[in-house]
């Protein structure tokens, strides 16, 4: 089906696709990609084991359904997700198991549709891009010379999306009425929260399956017309960087910007948008890394939600053994070293030292002394002891990447 979709992507209009989403291997595959994601029950409280116990008889009845054009989207079962370090919460929408398996099927025909016509400076929930390929590309860009960088925050962009517009993007590429009417429904979809329904005026549910392609369909227009008037710029989402040689040319930028945000009723925060020099001290932030002076290393936040969640595994009052305790620390270490090994080579060798303070410090605790590991403790337990049992050191990770290149 994708492969069909591929060959016919200059087609500026497309028909009769709705054929294409109720297909029985189309929605097989969405159930396997919904099944592998997991995640939790919506407000019928079914849940994945609960679907898969009796996937052949739903996916018949979704098929049927979509087909006849019966199908009705339930309400999405909204949550609130603490953002660490704040006392601020996140919302999350959790649509049932059987409207993400119709989202995901909507979104397999939706997606080759639009992957032909995105711009390259989109990188966000794309198939065969990622946050990597984002901060490559700030990071050329910055090393050609374009180092004044107009750093974009959108406000509330998920929530403000003007669902009108969004729709008459949509009816520019998709004139399959069944289609599109799926689509209506999932922006028109109801919100159970705190015991009563409500119905969003603006913005897509985050959390659904099909938001994140809708978000992108909808700041499309954006990218095209930063690209045609000259602009290099990088967007993950709702983050954006413009990338320019001077700051006349930035201050442009961010006017341009402003203007074609409004024409979607997009504002810019007015504290957190600005230009700055990239080779001056400041910087800026991007994805997780700050930009300062030629150099990258993790942000601020990044490193304080690590070391967050190093400080919970490594309390003085810990009763496991030092090589499970080193374990599970591992496991953090080396998902976060992953993303942020392109660091600065200074970086790695503090944190590292962090992490042993802490472990000498539960030692220190095991034989009834009080404080940090600090001082002789370097003697008592050396760097070795710890190499020996297993620890995880990003320094040499880096040397050993470093080696290899």
């Amino acid at each position: 089906m994708l492969a069909a979709l591929d060959e016919r992507e200059r087609v500026p209009v497309w028909y009769a696709l709705m054929d294409k989403v109720y297909r029985a291997n189309n929605l097989v595959a969405a159930w396997g990609t919904v099944q592998a994601n997991k995640g939790a029950a919506g407000v019928d409280r079914q849940s994945v084991a609960a679907f898969a116990a009796h996937a052949e008889q739903y996916l018949a009845e979704l098929h049927q359904a979509l087909r006849t054009g019966a199908y009705q989207a339930q309400a999405i079962r909204r949550c609130h997700i603490p953002k660490e370090g704040t006392s601020a919460t996140h919302p999350l929408g959790i649509p049932t198991v059987k409207d993400r398996v119709v989202q995901t099927a909507l979104k397999h025909v939706l997606e080759p549709i639009w992957e032909a016509r995105f711009h390259p400076s989109s990188h966000g929930f794309r198939p065969g891009r990622s946050c990597k390929d984002a901060l490559r590309e700030v990071d050329r860009l910055l090393q050609a010379g374009s180092v004044w960088v107009v750093d974009a925050d959108i406000q509330a962009y998920f929530d403000s999306i003007d669902q009108v517009k969004l729709l008459k993007d949509v009816k520019g590429v998709i004139a399959d009425g069944a289609v599109l009417r799926l689509v209506e429904q999932y922006l028109h979809q109801g919100v159970l929260e705190e015991g009563r329904v409500w119905t969003p005026e603006y913005g897509t549910p985050q959390g659904a399956v099909i938001s994140p392609l809708l978000a992108n369909i909808y700041l499309h227009p954006v990218d095209v017309a930063l690209g045609d008037a000259g602009h290099q710029h990088v967007r993950y989402a709702d983050d954006l960087v413009i990338l320019c040689r001077s700051r006349e040319a930035a201050e442009a930028a961010l006017t341009l910007l402003r203007e074609l945000l409004a024409a979607r009723g997009l504002t810019l925060h007015p504290e957190k948008t600005r230009i700055v020099d990239a080779r001056e001290p400041g910087g800026f932030d991007f994805l997780g890394y700050h930009f300062e002076r030629g150099k990258h290393w993790p942000r601020k936040k990044a490193e304080q939600r690590w070391r967050t969640r190093i400080r919970q595994m490594t309390r003085r009052t810990n009763g496991q053994s030092m090589a499970m305790i080193i374990a599970r620390v591992n496991v953090v270490t080396r998902g976060w070293y992953e993303y942020f090994k392109h660091s600065y080579r200074t970086t790695f060798p503090t944190l590292d030292g962090w992490v042993r303070m802490r472990l000498r410090s539960i030692l220190r605790k095991w034989h009834r002394q009080s404080g940090r590991g600090r001082g002789w403790d370097h003697q008592r337990w050396p760097n070795e002891y710890f190499t020996a049992l297993g620890l995880f050191t990003m320094t040499a990770a880096q040397a050993t990447a470093c080696q290899s290149r």
